[in-house]
């Protein structure tokens, strides 16, 4: 098989959702494509050469940048005679969504195939490559959940002349058996327990919001710093019931985690939480005393006050199979992929704000903060907000490989890539919500008109996207 149609092979596979059943092999065939990159760099094409980069960085191998200097002209720019070849383009854009810090030739790279991406006349381009261009601009494969992207993906593979039946079959066959074990861990108790997590930060989040006077907020904080119930029933009825309700699921998740696991972890989540809501009363004290900040300050405020952190470290202790002491405490620190993790959803979250909303001014975020500060128009600074998610992206990307000291870890780390993915999708469906428009979006319809139970492949995320009762056919 030669090399392109292997790199080709291995990725239906990934995108089909398949790529658990064959991680040795991928492991193996990439590795055998690595040590022999050299020999077939200078033949390759801009497709080939970037879907190897892709999907060797995805796998932790460490790709220079420098291969693509050979499509680059001695002004530092990428040849314009490229821009014909959209498969070629399309290809070299989702490998530049695995760049890191500092690398200029990716950013290059960015910014030559989204441009000429974006300038295709689409009815001219063979219908399927098209759907794959519409579908890449709305989303590169890096930031999408992987269960939503084998559901679209099996749809697209299906239309393919080159597809191979067998394989189809397998990747409809997975998804159904997947979709079904999704169904009956629903019930599982740590779902459950992470359920009631992320329903605590959306209630904590709302009394902080909505609910209750700055008086009232002061001694909230106060009583979740000290985690002590006397003279609780003294307090005004929304802060009380607010402050039980937190410490009872705490509790409960704590007497789980040590009668499951061993480990008392109600100390971390006491943390996490006086965290939070130390930033949470932070910004109610800002906007009743008309305290407009940077968005520096705002952001090294925000990424703790958006509940990514909470989730986060909730997502930890109930689902690896190895909880130790030493990987609570070094989680509880804040790693930076964890922080990454949050500040992407902060990110994300603050960009589906709509113009009325900003309008109203009854909450800040990100875009009115850099507005304030830079006297910037609105979309330019909703423009810097994507810039920022895209570098936070990149440094994220580098903390994914980095060699941690406690077993079990990886399922974490694709736990806060996808607190990150799920974040760019809900960004999507909010924008949509805000800024209506006659272009339909793909990223939660599914196309068949017998519906499935879609659950994210992200254990802690808020909701089940659609209730849906039948599988592919």
């Amino acid at each position: 098989m030669k090399q392109v149609a292997k790199l080709e092979f291995i990725d239906a596979v990934q995108r089909l959702g398949l790529g658990y059943h064959f991680e040795i092999e991928i492991k193996n065939a990439l590795s055998s494509i690595n040590n022999n990159t050299e020999e077939s760099q200078l033949s390759d094409g801009l497709y080939t050469a970037s879907l190897r980069f892709r999907l060797l960085r995805q796998h932790g191998y460490n790709v220079p940048q420098d291969v693509f200097q050979r499509f680059m002209n001695k002004t530092g720019t990428f040849n314009e005679p490229l821009n014909k070849d959209v498969k070629g383009l399309l290809a070299l854009y989702e490998a530049s969504f695995h760049g890191l810090e500092g690398e200029t030739i990716l950013d290059g790279a960015w910014n030559f195939a989204s441009k000429h991406l974006k300038d295709l006349n689409l009815d001219k381009v063979p219908t399927i490559l098209a759907n794959h261009v519409s579908h890449a601009l709305d989303m590169p494969i890096r930031w999408r959940p992987n269960r939503l992207e084998a559901r679209w993906f099996i749809d697209m593979y299906e239309k393919q002349q080159d597809m191979i039946p067998s394989l189809l079959r397998l990747a409809k066959l997975d998804f159904n058996l997947v979709q079904s074990i999704h169904k009956k861990e629903v019930s599982n108790m740590a779902r459950e327990m992470t359920t009631k997590l992320t329903c605590m930060v959306t209630l904590i989040d709302d009394v902080y919001d909505v609910y209750g006077t700055l008086e009232e907020l002061e001694l909230l904080t106060d009583f979740i710093a000290r985690w002590d119930i006397t003279g609780v029933d003294k307090l005004p009825l929304i802060i009380s019931t607010s402050f039980m309700a937190l410490y009872n699921t705490t509790n409960e998740i704590g007497y789980w985690t040590m009668r499951e696991l061993g480990i008392n972890t109600i100390p971390y989540m006491r943390k996490v939480w006086a965290d939070e809501c130390e930033a949470y009363i932070k910004e109610a004290r800002w906007y009743n005393k008309g305290i407009k900040p940077t968005l520096k300050e705002y952001m090294n405020n925000a990424v703790d006050s958006i509940g990514g952190l909470i989730m986060l470290l909730g997502s930890y202790f109930l689902t690896v199979d190895e909880l130790t002491e030493e990987g609570l405490d070094y989680v509880s620190k804040i790693p930076s992929v964890m922080h990454c993790s949050a500040k992407i959803l902060r990110l994300n979250n603050d960009l589906s704000t709509s113009s009325y909303e900003l309008a109203r001014g009854d909450n800040f975020k990100a875009l009115e903060c850099f507005m304030t500060e830079t006297g910037a128009s609105e979309e330019a600074a909703r423009e810097h907000i994507r810039c920022l998610v895209r570098e936070t992206w990149k440094r994220m990307n580098k903390d994914v490989f980095e060699d941690y000291p406690f077993p079990g870890f990886g399922p974490f780390l694709g736990a806060c890539l996808n607190l990150a993915r799920a974040s760019q999708c809900f960004t999507n469906m909010e924008t949509d919500m805000a800024f209506p428009t006659t272009k339909p979006r793909g990223i939660l319809c599914l196309p068949y008109s017998n519906p499935c139970l879609l659950i994210k492949d992200l254990l802690f995320t808020k909701v089940l996207l659609l209730e849906r009762e039948h599988f592919i056919e």
